[in-house]
């Protein structure tokens, strides 16, 4: 008998349902206007887009004009690329103009999909902001979909980390930018370092778009961007503790691997305070309990949680004498990532490779709170449904799953659960074998490097040719992915089955026809195409009869999108596919979350070894795991985000100041209000309302006015006058002070003083800001412990936090008065002195820069020459060389790829 929620669904349908209906209309006025686009010359495509961008700025609503854009766009793409989008594609771009995540499978076309509502929204002339994962796909897609934009009189860029500011301000200028969220991130932090408006990067947050929305927003959202400098050089102290964390038992401390938390035992506690007073870190009498030891006991948790949470080739990698994070999400490197609070010191020390110097915060946000600075926000990617509680709560972004353009044809197996992790590998052998000698290209995927190369070493052993993709093997991704629908291949793949390029069945034409004109220059490009797609029509036809693509997984994730991408790898544009996961046990996910009934049960049933378990309750029982673990990761981004709130209302409050200094041309008046608010604090100090004459502080008044307001006045002489009382005192210092400053004014020229004061507001506002977010840092990692005094902690940490605010402001108010107040022109002595000084700066700044560029070649060259040969490497023995594919770099270590090098001789 049917549930009432599933009668209701089938009478009414479901809201995904009747979202796409109410898009059907609009998609049929967009395919009504096709026949009259198509009669339109180039010309009269772009004179279409002056009309529509006179009529957006006019006044008419983007929603009005979503029809005649869309079709614009539709014809713009037919011309420029030969992609006529389909309806599906159409819906997508609705509902992301709509501030929808549009969730479309693998292979419907989401870059192209971007492009309709990027343009409609570039129409208001404030600039749309596309976003994507990586610096390869916003250059891809910016050069791709670049051709629809100029076809249409529209212009699209790109941003990255390496350009100079002249060539990003023109990308920021352009209708469309392509960037990745790092770097729209940290020019946003940049943009509010500058002290010039015509600098700023980011002039509008007025619609961005989103690709890969679930990895930005959900995965990437725990760790904020920030910018740094340097600090202390503290890496004796992280080696010296590094030598005591190997000494520990398992008695001395506690691992709780869901929570990922260690923490030291009471022995652990004792022990540690024994080593730590032998070497002197502790001195006698002082335990770790002390207030003094708040820092030696910081130091010594991350050295604890660098040792027993961080697992090398999982992690993060050692390369080049760096320790470079690993995404945990997509097992991409994270180059410059560093984990902050002195984590990543401690790795170090464990690796024994130099130790950075830790840096201090100059400014940071979220991902969470930039891109909620957007006045409308879209977003696109394979998998979200999983997360739609948390990006409506977080984000106010529905999720909307857009059908796809053919019927998914592919088969999802159950998941195949064995006893141990040992007979799950051969099995999958096994599968994989079987599938390769059949022709069928299988994608292996795995949790972690070390995982994947011991799959690799039992392929090898096993006799299948492979290829593997993980953080070590990054730089032939696209390569190897083309690759992996080819007949026969098999690859495996590290958390980043292909994310950005499309594994086709057959093989990828467009690299094929690269490949071949590479080969033979010379040769004609048409007939070269014609060539490689006959291939590739006969690799396919091939490739399709054997089943399509054969997706395994070797273990469970603990985000469900996580599988989901992976799955969705097979069947694109309504390929046949097959995908199936093998589980053990032994995995992180089961031994985590109970397995001891399943093994019990595995037991009772009498399982013999080798065989496996494989029914729909065994996968109900996963997804409610998996489950668990979503909602409790999506509670701590919750908690991360409301402290981060605390401070991103803050963050608002100064940034906001900063721009409206710099786009005011007079702020004397800014100037004068802090200087007079400082003679009320000083006078409320020294003079206490209510008091008698004899009670007042005269000499610590003068003293201040000599310090702050650079005055020299007779206050002691003002306060011993008949009748003269605090006002009267207040009214002389404020205007001794307002005649001092007009008399400054004078000698330095009106224009310049004001260009002074515009100068050190500014300058003062970021000094105290970094000196406030550091001591919000320290003020972050204590507070938790007032949870022990039945104290909410982010209540105590929204008042402290306020108040040190206030404090903040109180003293930026003094110091702004106190620079201005002693500011004096220069003696021509002075000003060559300090012409001097700035050109030795200029001259040593250059050096380093030289250096930097020295040491960059050198390691440039380094990375090219390979990392050495592989072990056991006999240039006369070609069994001892592995198996690399043609493209890879060669196993002799000389840095060329190996058809260049051993693979010409092979």
């Amino acid at each position: 008998m049917l549930g009432i929620g599933t009668l209701a669904k089938k009478v009414f349908g479901t809201p995904n349902d009747r979202k796409i209906k109410a898009t059907r209309p609009l998609v049929d006025k967009i395919n009504a206007l096709e026949p009259e686009f198509e009669t339109l010359s180039d010309e009269g495509l772009r004179q279409k887009t002056g009309e529509l961008r006179q009529r957006a700025q006019g006044g008419e609503s983007l929603d009005d004009l979503l029809p005649e854009a869309f079709a614009n766009v539709r014809e713009g793409a037919r011309r420029a690329l030969g992609l006529r989008a389909f309806d599906t594609q159409l819906m997508g771009g609705i509902f992301l103009h709509q501030g929808n995540i549009a969730e479309m499978k693998t292979g419907e076309g989401k870059t192209l999909v971007a492009t309709f509502p990027a343009y409609l929204n570039a129409l208001m002339g404030k600039g749309v902001h596309v976003v994507t994962v990586n610096d390869y796909l916003a250059k891809r897609d910016s050069e791709w979909m670049g051709k629809v934009f100029a076809m249409l009189g529209m212009r699209g860029a790109v941003i990255w980390s390496g350009m100079s500011n002249e060539e990003k301000l023109d990308a920021y200028s352009a209708d469309v930018t392509y960037g990745t969220n790092n770097e729209f991130g940290f020019d946003y932090l940049r943009d509010n370092m500058k002290s010039e408006l015509n600098q700023l990067y980011q002039k509008h947050h007025f619609y961005a778009i989103v690709d890969e929305v679930d990895s930005i927003l959900i995965d990437e959202a725990r760790t904020p961007l920030i910018i740094s400098g340097p600090a202390d050089d503290r890496s004796d102290l992280y080696t010296v503790i590094d030598q005591i964390i190997p000494l520990l038992s398992d008695d001395h401390f506690t691992v709780d691997e869901k929570a990922r938390s260690v923490t030291f035992t009471e022995e652990g506690n004792e022990f540690l305070e024994e080593q730590l007073h032998a070497r002197g870190l502790l001195e006698e009498g002082q335990t770790l309990y002390d207030p003094e030891s708040t820092t030696i006991v910081h130091h010594v948790n991350q050295g604890l949680r660098a040792h027993k949470l961080f697992q090398r080739d999982k992690d993060y990698i050692v390369r080049n004498g760096e320790v470079v994070l690993i995404d945990e999400f997509t097992g991409r490197m994270m180059a410059g990532r560093r984990l902050s609070e002195g984590l990543h010191q401690a790795i170090e020390a464990k690796e024994n490779v130099q130790i950075q110097p830790e840096n201090m915060t100059l400014a940071s946000v979220t991902f969470q709170n930039f891109f909620r600075l957007y006045d409308k926000l879209g977003g696109m990617t394979g998998t979200a449904t999983t997360e739609a509680e948390e990006f409506a709560e977080i984000y106010k972004l529905g999720v909307v799953e857009v059908p796809t353009n053919r019927p998914i044809a592919r088969i999802d197996e159950d998941d195949q659960v064995f006893r141990t992790a040992a007979e799950k590998f051969r099995a999958i052998i096994e599968e994989t074998k079987a599938a390769h000698e059949k022709g069928q290209p299988v994608l292996v995927g795995t949790t972690s490097i070390e995982k994947s190369e011991m799959l690799s070493q039992m392929l090898r052993e096993a006799g299948v040719p492979h290829n593997v993709l993980n953080a070590r093997h990054h730089e032939h991704e696209a390569e190897i992915v083309a690759d992996a629908g080819r007949l026969g291949s098999v690859t495996i793949a590290t958390n980043m089955a292909g994310r950005g390029t499309d594994i086709q069945l057959g093989g990828n034409v467009e690299m094929k026809v690269m490949a071949a004109l590479e080969q033979n220059p010379d040769a004609d490009p048409a007939e070269v195409r014609a060539e490689e797609e006959a291939k590739h029509a006969a690799e396919k036809q091939k490739v399709l009869d054997a089943g399509g693509l054969f997706v395994i997984g070797s273990e469970r994730h603990e985000s469900r999108r996580i599988d989901n991408q992976l799955r969705g790898r097979s069947g694109r544009q309504g390929d046949p596919g097959r995908t199936v996961f093998f589980l053990s046990l032994e995995d992180d996910l089961m031994r985590i979350f109970g397995s001891e009934r399943l093994d019990r049960v595995l037991k009772t049933l009498g399982l013999k070894e080798g065989e496996a378990i494989v029914h729909p309750w065994v996968n109900k029982s996963l997804e409610r795991a998996q489950a668990k673990v979503e909602g409790r990761n999506f509670d701590m981004r919750k908690n991360i985000l409301k402290f981060d709130d605390v401070m991103n209302d803050q963050r608002k409050v100064i940034f906001a100041q900063r721009r409206e200094i710099m786009a005011a041309n007079d702020l004397s008046e800014v100037a004068a209000d802090m200087r007079h608010q400082v003679i009320d604090d000083l006078i409320d100090a020294h003079m206490p309302p209510r008091s008698y004459a004899d009670q007042w502080d005269t000499p610590g008044l003068y003293a201040q006015c000599i310090e702050k307001l650079g005055i020299d006045v007779p206050v002691m002489e003002w306060a011993a006058e008949e009748g003269v009382d605090d006002e009267e005192i207040r009214e002389r210092l404020i205007k001794a002070c307002d005649e001092a400053m007009a008399k400054k004014a004078v000698d330095f020229g009106a224009e310049n003083m004001r260009q002074i004061e515009k100068q050190v507001l500014l300058e003062t506002i970021d000094a105290k800001w970094r000196e406030h977010l550091v001591t919000l840092e320290h003020l972050r990692s204590v507070i938790g412990f007032r949870g022990y005094a039945q104290r909410d902690p982010l209540n105590e940490y929204k008042t402290e936090s306020f108040q040190l605010f206030e404090g903040m402001l109180d003293t930026l108010r003094e110091t702004v008065t106190q620079k201005l107040a002693h500011i004096r022109p220069l003696t021509e002595e002075e000003q060559r002195q300090m012409l001097a000084q700035f050109a030795a700066q200029q001259a040593q700044m250059q050096r380093q820069a030289d250096e930097a560029e020295d040491a960059a070649e050198e390691a440039q060259l380094a990375l090219d020459q390979g990392e050495g040969p592989l072990p056991g490497f006999d240039e006369n023995d070609p069994t001892t060389w592995g198996n690399p594919g043609r493209n890879d770099k060669c196993p002799c270590g000389s840095g060329k790829k190996f058809k260049h090098c051993h693979g010409r001789l092979a």
